[in-house]
């Protein structure tokens, strides 16, 4: 199996993949599944031997996103394998996900929380807070924002930062168009009269230089991540915030998956007016719900 991925699957793959995710999988398979199969011959390998690799990691903890990602590794390094004639059939077609892979617990703010989480906060970090919980977007999302695209009621993502690189959005569905409310429309223009460069391809939030975006990691670790800490927040992450505006949004029978960026089809005309409006309404109403909280 060993030289088949690093000869064959990999450098197919890389090709389709973005950095990011040919850096998780990479590190992946070259974890978890190369050195359990190693020399053995792709052909060699049964369903039974595969699926029992997928039991040992649930039984060694390892966490339901893993297990099932390895699962998927499997079916397609053995479905590009048979295309290419490196063996006769493919053993993971069948496999399964384990039952005992453990499933992270899904935490989400309620609205007191959020309530608390923006009152300890400075004016920028309570911005960047506030554009993941109130309007849904992704911490590479915010951290590549520059003022061109922060025009009218809306912010348009057409990039984000991923470890330190300016890169595209995670998917073709991110490429979207966020509503923003209007208690945040005003802490943007806050802010803006705060800023010291406001150039339309200047960062929203930049470094210290100015000419490259605020690392996300060093923000939260001096700047966000303290702060919640001390008001016993400190479980709160940006995965928690992304998650606790679609809980919260949903608590308010709102249709959020344009909003998150999930399900929109690029190569149609991006929104129609009237879809915008509405998604506008639906973060103003979660902004009030805040305030009455």
């Amino acid at each position: 199996m060993s030289d088949f991925v690093e000869h064959v699957y990999l450098p197919f793959y890389r090709r389709k993949w973005k950095a990011s995710t040919a850096q998780a999988n990479e590190h992946r398979i070259n974890y978890h599944l190369v050195p359990a199969f190693g020399d053995r011959a792709l052909g060699s390998l049964s369903r039974d031997e595969l699926q029992l690799l997928l039991e040992r990691k649930a039984a060694a903890g390892k966490s339901y996103s893993v297990v099932n990602h390895l699962q998927w590794d499997l079916k397609q390094i053995f479905d590009l394998a048979v295309a290419e004639g490196f063996a006769q059939r493919n053993p993971a077609t069948l496999l399964f996900t384990p039952r005992e892979a453990r499933r992270p617990s899904r935490l989400v703010m309620n609205l007191e929380e959020v309530k608390k989480g923006f009152s300890v906060l400075e004016a920028r970090e309570r911005l960047i807070v506030k554009l993941a919980i109130l309007a849904g977007m992704r911490p590479g999302e915010i951290f590549g924002l520059t003022w061109a695209r922060l025009q009218g009621r809306f912010a348009e993502i057409r990039q984000r930062v991923y470890r330190g690189k300016v890169d595209t959005p995670k998917t073709t569905n991110s490429i979207r168009k966020v509503a923003l409310s209007e208690g945040l429309l005003s802490d943007i223009e806050a802010w803006r009269d705060l800023s010291l460069d406001t150039d339309p391809e200047a960062w929203v939030f930049p470094s210290e230089a100015l000419n490259t975006p605020l690392s996300k990691d060093n923000c939260w670790r001096r700047r966000i991540g303290p702060k919640l800490k001390e008001a016993r927040l400190g479980w709160v992450t940006f995965q928690v915030m992304r998650r606790t505006h679609s809980s919260l949004m949903n608590d308010l029978k709102v249709e959020v998956a344009d909003q998150l960026g999930h399900t929109l089809d690029v190569n149609q005309n991006i929104y129609t007016q009237s879809a915008l409006e509405r998604r506008k309404e639906a973060v103003d109403s979660l902004e009030s719900a805040l305030l009455n909280a």
